[in-house]
């Protein structure tokens, strides 16, 4: 990995190809996606569809296309979607379930993001003139604002059943999925076989420049590569792409556990400082992501990480005294180390 002036906790996204996954770009044989033979892409979709236990699978430019595409095929206008209510398509999609799909989303509530079956039980609409339909069901693993948390299966699955009993869409934001995996550790099948539809990113903790992919029954993609095409999401020559991605499958998956430990040395770092309090218990921090809360009388987050900035360490700052860092593949120790020192510096009571 090579070394860089500036630590970058901002995001998982902000990755470099690593110079095996360049090779694997360049050498990718391409082909028109559009028109229906893009070979790289093709064994990508396959790919997908295969690690996911679904019958196809579609490869897009992001994680919000994926997740609004899987929306717009199982809803219409006035249809209602079921989430928590720190769900990525309610903060994160600019509106578009509105937007694209004419659809509400009813919000339900639950600790580190996650619910249960009673509360999708509670949020399913009663047949009546006067109501919205209740059509689809989402869930995120691993939960982005829940501080990454990672659903366990027993719960999954009580909570999926409960969606498909109330003749729910189950579908899941998986954007960061392989790591909820590697954390849990189950298979991605075993996980998707409860779900009718999901959606993974390449370009999160798998280090892909660019890319992510819906999976589901064959009918339900064929109908989403129409909206891809709407959406404006069809891709020439992707296979520059969709060979990243491949080889993210086979390099990067298992080493996202490394990305796990190095968030809990971050978390247990931040501790250790006085002023700062991550929301999870440092040792149980669940995957990439470590979420603190800034004491009011040090500085708010944003003044926060404009200090860190002048020290070449970055992180975001969520909320006014919410600031949230994720490790990543061009993060070593050495990097977390660093951003810790950057953190004692810089918090002044």
């Amino acid at each position: 990995m090579p070394t860089e002036a500036v630590v970058d906790l901002r995001s998982d996204t902000v990755t470099r190809p690593t110079a095996a996954m360049w090779e694997a770009m360049r050498a990718a044989p391409l082909g028109d996606d559009v028109l229906g033979d893009e070979p790289t892409v093709a064994a990508l979709e396959a790919r997908v569809a295969r690690v996911l236990g679904k019958e196809a699978a579609v490869f897009v430019p992001s994680g919000t296309m994926a997740n609004q595409l899987a929306i717009r095929v199982a809803c219409g206008p006035g249809d209602e979607i079921v989430a928590h209510e720190d769900s990525h398509i309610i903060h994160y999609e600019t509106g578009a379930p509105a937007a694209l799909s004419g659809a509400m989303v009813r919000t339900v509530r639950g600790a580190s993001g996650l619910f249960d079956a009673d509360d999708v039980r509670a949020a399913i609409r009663t047949r009546n003139v006067h109501h919205p339909v209740s059509r689809m069901l989402v869930a995120e693993n691993t939960q982005n604002r829940g501080g990454g948390t990672v659903w366990a299966m027993d719960r999954w699955q009580r909570v999926a059943a409960a969606g498909r009993e109330g003749g729910l869409h189950v579908h899941v934001d998986g954007a960061r999925l392989f790591n909820a995996c590697v954390a849990a550790a189950y298979a991605p099948e075993a996980f998707a076989r409860h779900a009718d539809s999901l959606s993974v990113c390449f370009s999160k903790g798998l280090g892909c420049p660019v890319g992510s992919a819906l999976a589901g029954t064959a009918a339900f993609i064929e109908r989403a590569r129409r909206f891809r095409k709407m959406f404006g999401g069809g891709m020439r020559q992707s296979g520059l792409l969709a060979a990243a991605a491949l080889h993210a499958l086979d390099h990067h998956v298992e080493r996202l556990a490394q990305d796990h430990a190095n968030a809990r040395t971050l978390a247990e770092g931040i501790a250790g400082i006085a002023g700062l309090r991550p929301i999870v218990e440092p040792a149980r921090t669940p995957t990439n992501m470590v979420f603190f809360d800034v004491d009011p009388s040090a500085c708010t987050g944003p003044e926060l990480c404009a200090r860190l900035e002048g020290r070449g360490v970055r992180m975001i700052a969520l909320d006014p005294q919410r600031v949230r860092a994720v490790t990543h593949l061009d993060v070593d120790a050495a990097g977390i180390a660093r951003a810790v020192d950057a953190l004692r510096q810089v918090v002044r009571l």
